[in-house]
């Protein structure tokens, strides 16, 4: 018998060659049969009528209308602690991408506001206990173009039981991605609302990655996705207006993530002198950039490249791992540059602290943690105007709280940068401008708009299109039965 682990792993082989031909709907049908056998360990049928829509007063709309939901404020259980399933891929607890806090706070405060969370995520690193959240590892293998991304379909038996039995009131999946797939297959078969959030800007990876002719096929595979959710999450209006372009879903079921930050981990008081010394390899003297971030080909870390070779005297200190990391150090050797791996909890907050200047060239950020990060960790920030950026350092705050240049412009780039790393007064200023900045953005309130508002968005949109589907059936019923008319609407 096939194993789920060999079935995922050749989901994965031919996901992109899928992507180009019209053999992906079928597939999934044929696992939806799938899914529908293993259901008969699950125990008892769930009721029929499990949150059916009740009576709302609705105006019917077209899809593509701008007719935003309701708060649900008032709907009867809407603020009420719910069950919250969580298909998060990579792993929240292992990988090293900005997403990571993102996750974890949410997961954190999530629980702190009285909700049941279960997350299904990839096995490594999976931590005995989170914040009471309930935690499942699923079996997975890497990612055959980016091998240190682990990648799940997360379809198995055992997972399909977990759930069900857990019997979410709503679930939230990472996209792009295989586990998603997964989940929204379990989220058809319970019946219940699910939530996509897009988080890796996979058509802009593609061409560094793999080849050119797959970023058209790849958008058919997102817009297959998010169309089947009741509502996508984005985190920065560029990739809203990305997704929007590209006609993904409809504009009204595209929600903004809103930014946060863990300003109390991410702090000016963690400047420490030892730090500092380990990260200029022993030259604390000198002017020092610090780059924190995944090292992958897609960052675009050769322009600092460029940029050391325009300012010899300055140091460069990369926090971080990744695929790239050996053509990095190839680049740079011989240079003043140190790669220090992977940090966390306190080291990570002193890396932050202990630079001068943070440079992020990236120009595909969907959003940019690490740049929130900095900047409440009290250093200014030079960073492409790119992706989601800009939603960190909006034209109003250019000059004030940090610093954009122009992507792939070099010397626009060190018109930036040179009075910075020239002054420590104007980076005492401008740090101290950024901190102020970054503590307006607090993750539980960016958990409550989600909870309160997001959720019940989607939950909306859910029951609207549980009462259109119903329709047919209703009519039938009606001619058959002679049953009177009822309006779940």
């Amino acid at each position: 018998m096939t194993s789920f682990y060999s079935i995922n792993r050749s989901f994965t082989l031919l996901y992109f060659p899928l992507l180009s031909s019209h053999c992906l709907p079928t597939f999934l049908l044929i696992n939806v049969s799938s899914a529908n056998s293993l259901l008969r360990f699950i125990d008892g049928k769930r009721e029929s009528g499990r949150r059916k829509a009740e009576n709302m007063a609705i105006a019917e709309i077209r899809e593509e209308e701008e007719e935003a939901a309701p708060l649900l404020e008032e709907i009867e259980g809407a603020s009420k602690p719910r069950r919250i399933a969580l298909f998060v891929e990579p792993s929240p607890f292992a990988y090293v991408s900005g997403y990571k806090n993102r996750f974890q706070n949410f997961i954190k405060y999530l629980r702190e506001m009285g909700d049941e969370v279960m997350v299904v995520t990839t096995h490594e690193g999976v931590p005995e206990e989170f914040y009471g959240a309930k935690l499942i590892g699923s079996r997975s293998f890497p990612f055959p173009w980016y091998q240190k991304v682990p990648l799940s379909l997360a379809l198995s038996p055992r997972i399909i039981s977990e759930v069900a039995k857990f019997k979410p009131d709503i679930i939230h999946a990472s996209s792009p991605g295989i586990m998603v797939f997964g989940a929204l297959i379990i989220a058809k078969l319970l019946g219940v609302p699910i939530v996509m959030s897009y988080h890796t800007h996979v058509p802009v990876y593609i061409p560094r990655y793999t080849f050119s002719w797959l970023v058209k096929p790849m958008w058919l595979v997102i817009k297959f996705l998010h169309r089947a959710a009741d509502l996508t999450l984005v985190p920065s209006a560029a990739i809203a207006r990305d997704l929007q372009a590209a006609r993904v879903t409809a504009a009204n079921k595209i929600r903004l993530w809103n930014k946060g930050v863990d300003s109390e981990s991410f702090h000016p008081r963690f400047r420490n002198y030892d730090m500092r010394v380990r990260l200029s390899n022993g030259e604390p003297e000198k002017p020092l950039i610090i780059h924190v971030g995944r090292l992958g080909v897609e960052k675009s870390l050769d322009f600092l490249k460029r940029v050391m070779d325009r300012l010899p005297d300055v140091r460069i200190a990369f926090i971080g791992d990744g695929p790239y990391r050996g053509k990095l150090e190839n680049l740079f050797s011989g240079m003043p540059v140190v790669f220090t791996g992977m940090l966390i909890g306190e080291e990570l907050s002193q890396a932050y602290a202990s630079g001068d200047v943070f440079v992020m060239p990236s120009e595909s950020e969907t959003l940019g943690q690490v740049v929130s990060e900095a900047m409440s960790s009290g250093i200014p920030v030079v960073a492409a105007r790119a992706g989601g950026i800009p939603d960190i350092i909006p034209a109003d705050q250019e000059g004030k709280t940090s610093f954009l240049f122009n992507p792939g412009d070099l010397e626009d780039c060190l018109n930036k940068l040179k009075p910075l790393l020239s002054s420590q007064e104007l980076r005492e200023t401008i740090g101290k401008a950024a901190r102020e900045e970054m503590e307006k953005y607090d993750w539980r309130a960016a958990t409550h708009i989600i909870r309160n508002e997001n959720y019940n968005a989607a939950i909306w949109f859910w029951r609207k299109n549980r009462a259109h589907l119903l329709r047919p059936i209703q009519w039938l019923a009606r001619r058959i039965f002679h049953s009177p008319e009822v309006n779940y609407e």
